[in-house]
This record gives structure tokens, sequence and C-alpha cells, in this order.
């Protein structure tokens, strides 16, 4: 696609919902998994939309709201979030090349849409060159108002769905095994997980909260980091 030839909304709008669609489908059951479980932590319909709008991160809300129920303190809960979403500055990093030009404005609104599925959809586009910001935008806050809308209408649903219904209480573990799946490509990131869990475990036999989430996290991701130099280095040293 030529960027000199020029572009109507219409045809911007289709092809951004093109490529998002699929996203869309899958924030669908499980934003209405998150608005369910949200309203059986206490969360009005009303409170469960703004922290959709705030936060617009899946993971970060799931992991909230059941810090929520077992009442976690805010620090706990800030500290944990922080953390987990620490990938986005990878990601956005990874996409940023490609929008050196964009204006300041339409990058914060950007930014505020990158996800873990519409960076997977994005940067590969980008990356073939047959992308361009309006499109990208498009994917990003199309994903953003079907999460909107899913996980509103499972916080008003969830009052008439029993708790532990349906195993939608299960429903934060299967994404998290799902995700953890997805990213175990190599042998470090098997070992990685392994430690993470390993240390969690042990940890929260040890430690009173739920800030041994944040130190299992830390450990592992750190002892990764240093088998994996330590891997490349032999390497190396035997080429």
């Amino acid at each position: 696609m030529s960027a000199h030839l020029p572009d109507t909304r219409s045809k911007i709008l289709k092809e951004g919902l093109s490529a998002g669609w699929p996203i869309c489908l899958g924030y669908l059951p499980i934003g209405m998994a998150f608005g369910v479980l949200a309203q059986k932590a206490g969360l009005t319909p009303f409170q469960i939309g703004l922290m959709s709008i705030l936060v617009f991160a899946g993971s970060a809300q799931f992991i909230a709201v059941a810090m929520l129920s077992v009442g976690a303190s805010a620090v706990a809960i800030v500290t944990t979030t922080f953390v987990v979403n620490l990938r986005h500055v990878l990601m956005s990093s990874a996409l940023a090349v490609y929008l050196r030009a964009a204006h300041r404005g339409l990058l914060a609104l950007f930014a505020y849409g990158v996800t873990d599925e519409s960076f997977a959809v994005n940067l590969p586009q980008f990356h073939a060159r047959t992308w361009d910001m309006p499109r990208a935008l498009v994917v990003n806050h199309s994903a953003n108002l079907v999460w909107l809308f899913s996980t509103v209408s499972g916080g008003i649903g969830g009052r008439f769905i029993p708790e532990g219904a349906l195993g939608i209480d299960y429903a934060l573990i299967a994404m998290f095994i799902c995700l953890l799946i997805f990213q175990i490509r190599k042998r470090i990131h098997l070992l990685t997980a392994m430690i993470a869990g390993l240390t969690a475990v042990v940890l929260a036999l040890l430690i009173p909260g739920n800030s041994y989430i944040v130190i299992a996290s830390v450990i592992a991701a750190t002892l990764g980091v240093l088998v994996q130099r330590k891997t490349k280095r032999r390497r190396r040293n035997h080429g």
C-alpha cells in the first residue's frame, strides 16, 4: 500500500476492524467473566466500567479484583499490577520504531490502547509496511469498546449468576495458564515459569498477604536472565 494514495475513512475503518475483530471476539467472554467476578467482589457496574476505562488491562484487572476479594492492601494491589504491566514498556518500545513521526497526542491515544492482543496484531502489519496510525487506532479502540461493553455487561448480569457457577471463578487461573502456555517457546521460558511457581508456593507459606507474588516474579525473572546470559556466554566460548 502506497502512503501517497488517499485513504477514505470508511476504508481505514474497514481494514482496522478486519484486523481487530478476532480480538473483539475473544474479549467478549473474558470481559463478561471479569465483570461477573468483579461484581462478586463487591464492585458496581459503574465501578467496573470505570476500571475498564482507566486501566484497560485484562490481566491487571483480574489480579486487582482477585486481590480485592481477599482483602489485599492498596499498596500490594498497585505494586502487583505495576509489575505485571511492565511488559507494556517493551511492547510500546517495539511499536515506537514505526511511529516516530506521529503527533504526541495521537501517540498517547495509541499507547492507551496497547494490549498483548493489539500488539500482536499491529506489529506484523507495521513490520510489513502495510499499516499506519489510523488503522492501528481502530484496532486498539474497537477492542477497548468491546472490553468496556463486555465487562459492564458481566457486572450487570453477575447478580443473576450464583457465585462459583459455570466455572467463572476459575476464569482468572485459566486465562493466566493460557497466557503462560503461549509464551513458553524455549527451555529458558519453561525454567523461569517453574522457578516462579515453586518460589511463589514456598513464599506463600512463609509470608502473609500477597506480596509473595511480586517477590516470586522478580526472583524468577532475575534468575532467568542470569541463566540466559550464562548460556549465551558458554555458547560463544565454545563457538
